[in-house]
């Protein structure tokens, strides 16, 4: 009964690491880390293999990464500027709060679009940093989403041969 009320609990873990995509405040890998972390420690020690966990540390690295690298490197390729960056991964966290999960979206784009025109950029720049703003965070979320599922794949390949 226990056994089975412990993978209930890694299962919610794996599904609730998802849910940090659309609410950047929920750290998704760490989330994931808890389910492998619970099986390790409370069903089976001897499964999960040195070679898993090296692997899990580089993805998290990448997934740590994600994020601020793609949403960085599209601000930047959409002419934004560095105070158009910060904004975003600032508006990022904030609009996920804001009329959940359209704010995620919303909130950034329109932060950007701001900060630039306050830097006196012309319109169609500040609409262009923003645009890259949305392809940042839309590029990071997909990134993030086959990297946990690849993590995830992985556990149960190990588990199960």
């Amino acid at each position: 009964m226990l056994e089975i009320v412990i993978w209930i609990l890694i299962i919610a873990l794996f599904v609730l690491s998802f849910a940090g995509i659309i609410f950047p405040i929920i750290p998704s890998v760490f989330v994931l880390w808890g389910g492998f972390l619970l099986y390790q420690f409370a069903l089976n020690s001897n499964e999960l293999t040195i070679s898993f966990w090296i692997g899990m540390g580089i993805i998290t690295a990448l997934l740590v990464g994600a994020d601020i690298i793609a949403n960085s490197y599209f601000v930047k390729k959409y002419g934004g500027s560095k105070w158009g960056e910060r904004g975003a991964a600032v508006a990022v966290i904030i609009g996920s709060f804001i009329v959940p999960p359209f704010g995620i979206l919303i909130v950034p784009f329109l932060t950007v679009f701001i900060i630039e025109l306050l830097q006196q950029r012309t319109v169609q720049e500040a609409f262009r940093a923003s645009f890259g703003s949305l392809i940042g965070f839309l590029g990071g979320a997909v990134a993030k989403i086959v990297l946990q599922i690849v993590m995830i794949v992985w556990f149960f390949v190990v588990i199960i041969f």
